[in-house]
């Protein structure tokens, strides 16, 4: 099968379960993220990213943010564990490298908003051994078709398709979790006791400043700290252009140090 079926036969999989719309990136050999979102997939610029991998890009996909989706992410499964998920929940394989993992793309019997697709795969993760560093309910995974260059080069491809049915059954527990705001407000609140709300620095109510308030106040109230650092890439893409993933890291990491700094000092 040629890389182009590959995409095609991933983007079907897709299509086919009713996931219509995704985010594409490419991430530059220098780090920079560049981002094509909230598009069709029939629309999808996959000219550009071939030619963005031709010259070392790597390229990922996800559902797009913002809307109800049947599918939930899984990265780092182990071809012998994946294929046996493809059997039981009709779930795609995409092989990402020879010796490496695989990413599995399960479809649910239902649609669900971030938070609760964020609930699912925690469980799945821990289920099955599946990289935890990788849960977040609106992770990118590679797109298939495409090379590899974390991976020396090799290519990215579909070992099972997307089935229609059968689909992993979501119990009435994740149903109940708050709908996703578009401020991306945390799904769970896990105060710290004692610790002082988070402030912009010293009144600062400037962007980077106003930022800093809003991961304080997130990783306070008990969210993942990977999670705050994609959300953080995403609010600040379009002001920190190149830089953004620097930008993101640094201040989740000055974040944390507060954080557990306020959190010690009550103990």
């Amino acid at each position: 099968m040629k890389a182009a079926e590959h995409t095609e036969r991933m983007i079907q999989g897709w299509t086919r379960i009713q996931v219509h719309r995704a985010d594409l990136a490419i991430r530059r050999r220098d780090g920079t993220m560049i981002w094509q979102r909230n598009l069709s997939v029939d629309d999808l610029p996959l000219g550009w990213a071939r030619a963005e991998n031709a010259h070392g890009a790597d390229v990922y996909i996800r559902p797009a943010r913002g809307h109800d989706w049947p599918l939930v992410f899984l990265d780092d499964v182990p071809v012998p564990l994946a294929k046996p998920l493809a059997l039981e929940y009709g779930a795609m394989v995409v092989q990402t490298s020879p010796e490496g993992g695989c990413h599995i793309w399960i479809p649910c019997d239902r649609a669900l908003h971030e938070h609760a697709r964020l609930r699912v795969q925690r469980r799945l993760a821990e289920k099955l051994g599946a990289d935890k560093g990788s849960v977040s309910g609106e992770h990118l995974g590679r797109l298939a078709g495409f090379k590899n260059w974390k991976r020396g080069g090799c290519w990215v491809n579909v070992l099972c398709e997307m089935e229609t049915y059968p689909r992993l059954p979501i119990p009435q527990e994740f149903l109940a979790v708050a709908a996703v705001e578009k401020t991306h407000q945390p799904m769970e609140s896990k105060k710290i006791p004692g610790s002082p709300p988070a402030r912009s620095r010293a009144g600062d109510g400037s962007p980077s400043g106003m930022e800093w308030a809003w991961v304080c106040r997130l990783l306070e109230m008990g969210q993942d700290p990977e999670q705050v650092y994609q959300m953080l890439v995403d609010r600040a893409a379009s002001r920190r252009g190149e830089d953004v993933e620097r930008y993101a890291r640094r201040t989740v990491e000055r974040a944390l140090e507060r954080v557990r700094g306020a959190f010690k000092s009550r103990r």
